[in-house]
């Protein structure tokens, strides 16, 4: 499977990715200046082989009035917070500097060009790390205090936003995150299919391409680890296939349920066999829940097995997209 960094390294290699970071997460008056038409990749010849060894991550350059201002986004997502980043950025600012220096790509005067340096999270705990190289280093007094140096970065942390909010914006990367926070069904199929609205162009044909292998294979995949589901080729199959899963399996346990309830009440009475019908939708859901989970607790096992029929059937459909037991019982 592709390495969750590294997909969203290809979804930052795309300019759209790029503007929609900036413009929906970058909430300053300086953006406003800048012409993302001239928005351009930096490429291996630009960027020294040292700083490449040191991090590959993805920087761009974009006209800022006259001049042009360098965009360096560092792609983070690790599953612990760092608390050595600002010292990271500080590093890696420093190596992007000193190549731009050997190319002589320097403002009017011999100036260094301003640098944007984001770091991108979506981890489970929130950011806590330091975000200014600044509040890193053991403050002194004596005059001591002047050089500690001030470089922080701009942290975006997907989880700080609230699922309203990331549903507003008209945005390829809010629907990036609203993907990735998404507890539901109805969630997931508004997001793709604001993706399909937004890149029906010809020239967004790589990018659609790109967001259907990510949902194939880091989103879904990882959900259902366990059940073999063909690859998808297109985002609208994306949608179906979703979809088509969810009805077709909350249709089995309704019918299979009312099918064995029939059959036990034509013996023991509809009351019964209306009963019965439940069991076996239980039956049916702890399966599931295990098969992707693994053993419940002997707790967990009778919530099941004493959870009415609308109960039952409203987990099964959250099983689709959750990631933990809590998002299936939670009320």
């Amino acid at each position: 499977m592709e390495d969750h960094d590294e997909s969203y390294k290809k979804f930052f290699s795309f300019p759209e990715m790029v503007e929609d970071l900036l413009r929906g997460f970058v909430h300053e008056e300086w953006i406003e200046r800048l012409d993302f038409l001239t928005l351009e990749r930096v490429n291996g010849s630009y960027v020294t082989d040292t700083f490449r060894q040191r991090h590959d991550d993805v920087v761009w350059r974009v006209r800022w009035g006259e001049e042009w201002l360098y965009v360096y986004i560092l792609i983070e997502f690790q599953s612990e917070v760092d608390e050595f980043m600002a010292l990271r950025i500080m590093t890696y600012i420093g190596l992007l500097y000193q190549d731009l220096i050997g190319q002589k790509q320097l403002f009017k005067g011999k100036l260094l060009p301003p640098v944007l340096p984001i770091v991108l999270y979506n981890g489970v705990s929130r950011w806590t790390a330091a975000e200014d190289v600044y509040d890193l280093i053991v403050p002194l007094k004596g005059g001591l205090e002047k050089y500690r140096p001030h470089i922080s970065y701009l942290l975006i942390d997907e989880g700080r936003y609230a699922a309203t909010e990331l549903s507003e914006l008209h945005n390829l990367v809010a629907a990036l995150f609203r993907l990735e926070k998404s507890r539901d069904m109805s969630s997931v199929r508004l997001a793709i299919e604001n993706l399909i609205e937004w890149l029906k162009l010809p020239d967004q044909k790589e990018l659609r391409s790109t967001f259907t292998r990510w949902i194939y294979k880091v989103f879904i995949q990882t959900r259902f680890p366990k059940e073999k589901i063909p690859e998808i080729q297109d985002l609208e199959e994306a949608r179906t296939m979703l979809s088509k899963t969810v009805v077709e399996w909350t249709k089995q346990w309704k019918e299979e349920g009312r099918v064995e309830g029939i059959e036990e009440g034509l013996e023991e009475g509809l009351e019964k066999g209306l009963e019965k019908g439940r069991k076996f939708m239980a039956t049916l859901v702890l399966r599931q829940i295990e098969r992707k989970f693994g053993t419940l607790n002997e707790s967990d096992r009778q919530r099941i097995s004493e959870a009415k029929e609308s109960t039952l059937i409203e987990w099964g459909e959250r099983l689709i997209t959750a990631s933990g037991l809590d998002e299936i019982f939670k009320h």
